[in-house]
């Protein structure tokens, strides 16, 4: 397969775009009314010949500026009468601050009919920019966006209305969905939501072939360049296992209306493949106490991480996304104030699959940020706040008992931690380590093309790793309560409604490609 990967361009059929990250500062927001906000705004320096603007760039001030707006230019793919780019015809003001202190002013360009605005344009003068600071793209090379985090709000004594500002994301981005972002951001004069579809647009990869993901040799050479260590806590007791290795020593495929399992062939051969998790099927461990015991530890020397590569942002990123089997997730521990409460089976299940994701930046082949994967949610964190090991390999934290995903040891509450209350999470490093950059296998990476990479045949199974257990852990709670001061009763009485399902009772897993994230983005 034929790549761009890394080579600072990608072609998204009748546009090119590179990163524009040299940067000039246009307007730094510090203090608005004694309040720190810390945010600067900012327009590309050093354009291409033959590339042009699409809109500015904002970021907080208490990270390094590693940011970046991608700049366009036409190619020669084009299969319509009107131009993929256009001047605006002018902008409108959206906010100022205009005093003797402290002039800046926030213009959406506006588009030729049949185009669309890709972003801001921030000016430290009154006067109207000029049409050539930046370019319209026409419509049908667009995706719809949509605001995500919230960068700051402002209200100033210089100014009317309350001023937002918002990073934007392409309202679609799954794995085979095609926005691209711009990197550039939006703003008002007026409150907006969340994932709230915005006047500026993303641009649109027409190229099916994706040429900027990597090639089979160049995923390699990133896994073994960027593959994290993951620690698992000293005191863990259901340590990490391979598949095979889970097979082989006792696990057992059931299935419904009969009482006796049989056991599952090494590589997976015998389970059914492909399907929907009808219930039909599940696996369990051995009925015999011992095998049933060494199954539980799992078995951390056969432990590889199993890797799915997949295009992000319109192909614009590449997730690696490395997933870790347990053959059994411990209970949970709920924490009261200064009270550790072991909550018996409560959290327990067989077959546990957890991951972390790895995003890579199809222009530069940098290690952008990391998804942390943290029961029913998680985070990603940008790579400047990642720990390292090893030069350029980052290291995971996985919790004790659960095997939640962190960026730093420490204990993390799961639930509502702010009233002091959670189930525990604790993250620390120990012997228990697994290389991935090393102890790696790549099960799928569909965009490759059929046949490049033999899925293996346990990846086809659709249900469940483990048996459905209901706990009752009603009655649990309520033994709780009657051992708590009163003043806490009330918060743990209502921990049906704010905790994770881990507390009612747990379905069997399911394995890694009935997971949302596998064609879909990874959500927090």
């Amino acid at each position: 397969m034929a790549t761009s990967f890394a080579s600072g361009r990608i072609c998204l059929g009748e546009i090119e775009v590179l990163k524009a990250d040299k940067l000039e500062k246009v307007w730094r927001c510090t203090t608005l009314r004694g309040k720190s906000l810390g945010f600067t705004f900012y327009r590309p320096l050093e354009i291409p010949e033959g590339f042009f603007c699409l809109g500015h760039y904002c970021q907080s001030n208490d990270q390094p500026l590693r940011g970046y707006v991608l700049v366009a230019r036409e190619t020669n793919a084009s299969v319509s009468e009107f131009p993929a780019l256009e001047k605006p015809l002018g902008y409108s003001l959206i906010w100022s601050i205009d005093s003797h202190d402290e002039c800046v002013y926030f213009w959406l360009p506006n588009p030729p009919t049949g185009y669309k605005a890709m972003g801001i344009v921030v000016t430290s003068s009154p006067n109207e920019p000029e049409v050539e600071e930046v370019r319209c793209v026409r419509a049908d090379l667009t995706e719809t966006c949509e605001t995500s985090d919230l960068l700051l709000t402002i209200k100033s004594k210089y100014a009317k209305n309350v001023f937002q500002v918002w990073n934007t994301e392409p309202c679609d981005r799954g794995m085979l969905a095609r926005g691209v972002s711009v990197g550039t951001f939006f703003c008002g004069s007026s409150y907006f939501d969340s994932e709230q579809v915005v006047d500026i647009a993303c641009l649109k990869n027409l190229d099916s072939s994706l040429h900027a993901m990597p090639n089979q040799n160049q995923i390699h050479a990133l896994i073994q360049h960027y593959g994290p260590t993951v620690y698992f806590h000293p005191d863990e007791k259901y340590l990490p296992s391979s598949v095979q290795w889970f097979f082989k020593n006792g696990a057992v495929l059931y299935t419904a209306g009969s009482s006796k399992g049989k056991a599952i062939e090494y590589a997976g051969s015998n389970l059914p493949s492909g399907g929907t998790n009808d219930g039909a099927f599940w696996i369990d461990l051995p009925t015999d106490e011992d095998a049933k015991n060494n199954l539980k530890k799992g078995n951390i020397e056969s432990a590889e991480l199993y890797v799915h590569v997949k295009p992000a942002l319109g192909g614009a990123f590449t997730d690696i996304v490395m997933w870790v089997f347990c053959p059994f997730n411990g209970p949970a521990t709920l924490k009261v104030a200064l009270m550790n409460i072991e909550m018996g089976k409560v959290g327990e299940h067989v077959g546990d699959w957890e991951h972390f994701t790895l995003r890579i930046s199809n222009f530069s082949g940098e290690l952008w940020s990391v998804f942390f994967s943290q029961h029913s949610g998680g985070q990603w964190v940008n790579a400047f706040d990642l720990e390292f090991i090893k030069g350029n390999k980052p290291i995971v934290y996985s919790s004790k008992d659960g095997h939640a995903s962190f960026p730093h040891s420490g204990t993390y509450l799961q639930g509502p931690s702010k009233l002091g209350i959670g189930v525990r999470n604790d993250a620390a490093k120990s012997k228990f380590i697994v290389d991935s950059s090393i102890k790696y296998e790549v099960v799928a990476a569909e965009y490759l093309g059929e046949g490049v990479i033999t899925e293996p045949c346990w990846l086809q199974y659709m249900r469940e790793w483990g048996p459905t257990i209901v706990y009752d852990s009603r009655s649990e709670i309520d033994k709780i309560i009657d051992m708590l001061p009163l003043f806490v009763r009330f918060s743990v009485e209502n921990l049906f409604e704010l905790f994770p399902t881990e507390l009612y009772g747990e379905e069997g897993p399911t394995g890694p490609k009935e997971k949302d994230n596998w064609l879909g983005d990874e959500y927090c």
